[in-house]
């Protein structure tokens, strides 16, 4: 008797489920805030109560397990090359594109806001407006900004003291990511015995569980997004960017012409790869950047698509993906160059050439220790200005629109980290095949 048994039904892909939720938010959150208003009752009782702790609670679970993944991930992912020739051919290659395309994004950045001139336009009695309704909040970005390790105690402070403090700390993720690092090297260097191969498979069995458990919580990001978008939109609708709008459009501008021409360039030439198939291939991981505004929440994402969609060598997406959550954030690097000049012209502080060099190379500088969490950069952002003269509280201009910026700009951090492993996977035994 032939087997009549009807095939499982076809499940819609992760990255169309995030999408629904993407636009279904926002749609219902423009709605709501032009049709109802964000003052009503139970408007703000469902944000309050509902749509904001659910999105909490989701970032809250993905953050939870990104230590014991980066630790994982970066420890196998070192153990795997087989060798420390393996390590430094991998890892200078991975440092010399992250400085390259850094290094590009904020000559793009610079350029467009000096072109411009959107900070000139702003109507003062807006900008009075913006910096009271932020000022609390700006005191306390420029005081972080103000702890911040600079220069010699900013590359001291990679070394971790104390490595279980460097873990419970954003601020120190670059840390434990040293500490994770070395653990790794002493795994190739250690002779192959039995106690030492357990240990590896040990922290390979860390991974697959971190992996395993992410897969679960990932399953929540349609509805968390669908969250973030409706709080975002409820709150704020289009009012607060279009008042803003020239500062903004210079932001998204320079991070788009970064993210398709800059990245295209460099898939296609250094890369070897077809930056069509590329970019298909990670849309999941762009959607879930946009999304949650966060390098390290999309890293699991990320993780996969390497894997599943790019189908890179582990050795060098684990490795590349989860120092460049942290140490390769082209896009921040980006906004903190237009940022700072933003706030020149508005104040009338007239940089000289060698300052605006001086803001790239911090930029540069300022995207590798960026923690890659939603604003993290913007204290960075207030240390640069500090540093040229240009009045530190001026960020509260941009706290309102600060949030769907951060969103663009991790967009371009997690494309240009997928970027960068496809560019270093090139040569490798073992890498794709993504040419045309």
């Amino acid at each position: 008797m032939a087997d009549e048994r009807t095939p499982p039904p076809h499940k819609m892909p992760l990255h169309w489920k995030i999408a629904i939720g993407f636009f279904a938010g926002l749609l219902l959150g423009m709605l709501v805030h032009y049709g109802i208003g964000a003052d009503t009752g139970w408007v703000q009782w469902l944000t309050k109560y509902v749509t904001q702790p659910f999105a909490t609670l989701f970032l809250s679970l993905i953050f939870m397990l990104i230590v014991p993944l980066l630790f994982s991930a970066l420890v196998v992912g070192v153990s795997e090359m087989g060798d420390i020739r393996s390590l430094g051919r991998i890892g200078w290659r991975t440092l010399a594109y992250t400085v390259l395309l850094s290094g590009i994004a904020v000559i793009v950045g610079l350029l467009m806001v000096n072109l411009f001139q959107p900070g000139t336009g702003v109507d003062q009695a807006l900008a009075q407006q913006l910096l009271s309704e932020s000022a609390e909040r700006t005191q306390a970005i420029v005081r972080d900004s103000a702890v911040q390790p600079r220069g010699m105690d900013m590359l001291l402070s990679i070394v971790p003291q104390n490595v279980i403090g460097a873990a419970s700390s954003n601020a120190s993720i670059l840390a434990l990511m040293f500490f994770a690092l070395m653990f790794g090297v002493g795994i190739v260097l250690s002779k192959a015995t039995p106690a030492i191969e357990t240990l590896r498979r040990g922290i390979e069995g860390l991974f697959e569980v971190s992996m395993t458990l992410i897969g679960l919580v990932i399953r929540l990001a349609p509805y968390a997004v669908f969250c973030f978008m409706f709080n975002l939109a409820v709150l704020f609708g289009w009012d607060l960017l279009l008042r803003l709008g020239a500062y903004v459009l210079v932001v998204v501008a320079a991070l788009a012409f970064h993210m398709l021409v800059v990245y295209s360039a460099a898939l296609k030439f250094i890369g070897g790869y077809s930056p069509a198939k590329f970019f298909k291939g990670v849309q999941e991981a762009m959607l879930m950047a946009f999304s949650t505004a966060s390098s390290n929440a999309t890293l699991p994402t990320a993780l996969r698509v390497a894997d599943e969609e790019l189908r890179l060598p582990r050795k060098v997406s684990r490795f590349v993906l989860t120092v460049g959550a942290t140490a390769n954030q082209n896009g921040t690097a980006l906004f903190e160059g237009v940022t700072v000049i933003f706030l020149a012209q508005f104040f009338g502080v007239d940089l000289s050439l060698g300052q605006q060099v001086m803001v790239m190379l911090v930029c540069i500088l300022g995207g590798i220790g960026t923690a890659g969490v939603p604003s993290g950069s913007l204290p960075v952002v207030a240390l640069i200005c500090a540093m040229v003269g240009v009045p530190p509280e001026g960020i509260g201009l941009v706290l309102g629109v600060n949030h769907f910026l951060d969103m663009c700009r991790t967009t371009v951090n997690v494309t240009g980290d997928l970027g960068i492993a496809a560019m270093v996977s090139r040569g490798e035994k073992d890498g794709p095949s993504l040419a045309d």
